[in-house]
This record gives structure tokens, C-alpha cells and sequence, in this order.
């Protein structure tokens, strides 16, 4: 779902063909979305609750994943259902982002950048298990060795995060957060419902899948 508009039709094409050939051979659901603007949403948040309002995946298997670009924002995130998370770690869509992605993005090739991104994962979700979590394990490997442990400044500032976001859900109005975070979400929905596929007839449909916020993000 191109609705950003950064993808020729050729190319949306090709990568809808490539997105139902996964979904054939292997079951997993892999959805890419194109937002022209965020609406003043951490891409975290609008990635995941996005995942699981369109039910991306498996229902009960939640073999979905979602890859979605801001290009107002220069934001783009992989977000990992539940199922997958054991084949497509944090850590290796964190390695497709940095090496696959974000280096087109820089130079204004979004198209490549987002073909690039799709291709990757394609191929690690068309790997057999055993395969895909090799290439997990050796893409784990310079993470930990650059990484080391956790600045303590670091658990702090993020503890003081979630404090500020439980403040304000707790001081919010009933209903309001709720209703403007959903708003973005049904007009994501009530396009993908009546976005065509090179007649084939509908739109997206999800399997109700689920989603736990696993993935990794990125800006350019």
C-alpha cells in the first residue's frame, strides 16, 4: 500500500507479486506500507498498533510482518508478529534497515530503498527455520561484541519514558487518547479496503494475526 506515494506503479506491482508468492510458498504474511504522514505518532506505536489492527499473519501462528515507511518523518521500521520473532530477530531487521534500506534512503532512492528492504526479507522468511535462525545467530554476533551492556543512564532515561507515558494515559480523558490514536488506523484500514490489485479485486486482508512490538526502527 503505496499511500505515500514514493513507489511507480510498475514497482508496486512487482513487489505485490513478490508479497502473494511468499504468502503461497510459506504461509507468512508480509505487508508493506507507504504512510505520507505519522500524525504526530512514534513510528514504534503506529507500526504496531497498525500490525495488529489489520491482523497481519496467521491467526493463532502470528507469522506476520509489516514494513512501513514515513517519508515525511524520514522514519521506517520492520515490525515482527509473534511467531516470526525467532527467524527475524531485532537485531537482523536492524542489519536489513542499516544495510539494505537506509543507505538508498539517504540519497533520495526510495524505490530502491524500499525494494532492497522487501527483497531482504522475502529471503529470510522463505529460508527453512534451521537456515534462518543461522543467519539470526551470525547477525547476533557483531551486535553483541559492539553493544556490551547497558549504560545505566540509558535504563534511566527510559524508565523516566514509561513513567511520562503512564502519566499522561492516566490523565488523558476517557476515550479521547483512544479515539485520536485510532483515527490515523481506520484511514490506513479504509483505504487498504478499497485498494485494488491489479484487478484482482480487493484490498489487503489480513489472517488475525498478532503482533508484540518486536522489529526495529530507523531515520535517514
Amino acid at each position: 500500500m503505496d499511500d505515500a506515494n514514493i513507489l511507480s506503479p510498475q514497482t508496486e506491482a512487482a513487489l505485490t507479486a513478490k508479497l502473494e508468492g511468499l504468502e503461497a510458498k510459506t504461509s507468512r504474511q508480509l505487508v508493506i506500507v507507504t504512510v505520507p504522514s505519522l500524525q504526530g505518532y512514534e513510528i514504534e506505536d503506529y507500526g504496531y498498533q497498525l500490525g495488529r489492527a489489520w491482523g497481519i499473519g496467521e491467526k493463532g501462528r502470528d507469522t506476520g510482518a509489516l514494513m512501513i515507511v514515513a517519508p515525511t518523518e524520514r522514519r521506517v521500521r520492520i515490525e515482527v508478529g509473534y511467531g516470526l520473532e525467532g527467524v527475524l530477530t531485532d537485531a537482523l531487521s536492524t542489519v536489513i534497515l542499516q544495510d539494505r534500506v537506509l543507505p538508498r534512503f539517504r540519497t533520495g532512492d526510495f524505490e530502491g530503498g524500499v525494494v532492497g528492504g522487501a527483497d531482504a526479507l522475502i529471503e529470510q522468511l522463505s529460508l527453512p527455520d534451521d537456515q534462518a535462525k543461522a543467519r539470526v545467530a551470525a547477525s547476533a554476533e557483531p551486535q553483541r561484541a559492539s553493544n556490551g551492556s547497558v549504560p545505566t543512564v540509558v535504563l534511566v532515561l527510559l524508565g523516566l519514558w514509561v513513567l511520562l507515558g503512564l502519566f499522561g494515559t492516566i490523565t488523558g480523558r476517557p476515550g479521547h487518547r483512544m479515539d485520536l490514536w485510532m483515527l490515523p488506523l481506520l484511514l490506513l484500514m479504509m483505504s487498504g479496503s478499497g485498494h485494488g490489485r491489479g484487478g484482482r479485486g480487493g484490498g489487503f486482508r489480513g489472517g488475525g494475526g498478532s503482533f508484540g512490538g518486536g522489529g526495529a526502527s530507523g531515520g535517514w
